[in-house]
């Protein structure tokens, strides 16, 4: 496995797709090691690399539910699935994620967040009711370039990112089912913890 990984994060680079930094992936990996999930909900595939990274990190027999958009990341992220030892725990959905999770049925103990910015509010409501109770959210990216903290402005391009992602941190905190921390490693990765 550890050689695929290596292969995956050399494409990556080579290819300028954005996958989860070293530092974010291992707490990713230590905190689902921890939890146990039986069933893990992705959402943003790219090249499949933090599934992989879960299925390595907990018990082979977990269920794996990914979900992407874009074609050409779809069939990278099946080819490295179909390399890997976990290649029938992992199941990629294709669509627009909004759109896809509202197909979903069952409860999930780990839910990764990893896709458009922008989109994180709207995502962490759809979840809300497929996470099981004592369940955990994982949400990568959270503090965008520094940003999200920053006192100045952003640049305009990023500026509605910006927001957004204030905004769902400020609604993940607020909520009292969660206990919510925010990692300063990468570029920031909030853990929510269900209390209940």
């Amino acid at each position: 496995m550890e050689n695929l990984l290596n292969e995956m994060r050399e494409y990556a680079l080579t290819y300028k797709v954005p996958i989860i930094r070293d530092q974010a992936a291992r707490i990713l990996c230590k905190t689902a090691a921890e939890e146990k999930p039986r069933r893990i909900l992705e959402i943003g595939t790219a090249i499949g690399y933090s599934a992989l990274l879960l299925a390595y990190s907990i018990s082979a027999d977990a269920e794996i539910i990914t979900l992407e958009i874009d074609d050409k990341r779809i069939k990278t992220a099946e080819s490295f699935f179909s390399r890997s030892p976990y290649h029938n725990n992992i199941t990629l959905l294709k669509g627009d994620a909004a759109e896809t999770l509202t197909t979903l049925s069952g409860k999930f103990d780990f839910i990764f967040i990893d896709a458009a910015k922008g989109q994180y509010v709207r995502y962490l409501h759809a979840v809300l009711p497929l996470l099981s109770a004592g369940g955990t959210i994982v949400s990568d990216n959270v503090l965008f370039r520094g940003y999200v903290e920053s006192v100045g402005k952003p640049p305009r391009r990023y500026k509605t990112i910006v927001k957004r992602l204030r905004e769902y941190i400020c609604e993940i905190k607020a909520n009292r089912y969660f206990k919510t921390t925010i990692y300063y490693e990468g570029d920031g990765l909030a853990v929510s913890k269900k209390q209940i």
